[in-house]
């Protein structure tokens, strides 16, 4: 049929495997883009509310601070007033109750810090290792 015009012969509409890659490229990087651009908008809603929370901790903890401060100094007050002494006297010994007090939390802390942490994990993975030193020798 002379006549009769030719058949497309991809009637899909493709226009071939390097517009299609092309294509696909680009509507992987739009995708990734729209999801970079949300994660950004994202992360600036997210620093302002750490910005905040870690405001809100470090006034919380000067105030704890302030408070702790007028503590002492009305304990003191009321200690030196109840036992006739006067008041520098009871400051001291407080001061020095303290001090014994923060000594013996850093030797807390340091005894501690000389025990070692993950015993498990680690001689897991010393048996790890013995395993993989015997795994070569007994293939050679």
């Amino acid at each position: 049929m002379a006549g009769e015009p030719m058949r497309f012969r991809n009637p899909a509409g493709h226009r071939g495997l390097l517009d299609n890659l092309f294509g696909t490229l680009h509507a992987f990087t739009a995708f990734f883009e729209s999801r970079f651009e949300l994660a950004a908008q994202e992360s600036k809603s997210a620093l302002i509310n750490v910005v905040v929370l870690v405001i809100c901790i470090v006034a919380a903890a000067m105030l704890c601070g302030i408070a702790f401060m007028f503590l002492l100094v009305g304990a003191i007050a009321g200690i030196a007033h109840a036992l006739h002494v006067w008041w520098v006297w009871v400051a001291l010994a407080v001061a020095l109750i303290l001090f014994v007090l923060a000594i013996l939390c850093v030797i807390i802390a340091r005894t501690r810090m000389k025990k070692p942490m993950f015993r498990a994990t680690a001689t897991e993975l010393k048996k790890d290792r013995e395993w993989l030193k015997t795994l070569g020798k007994s293939d050679l």
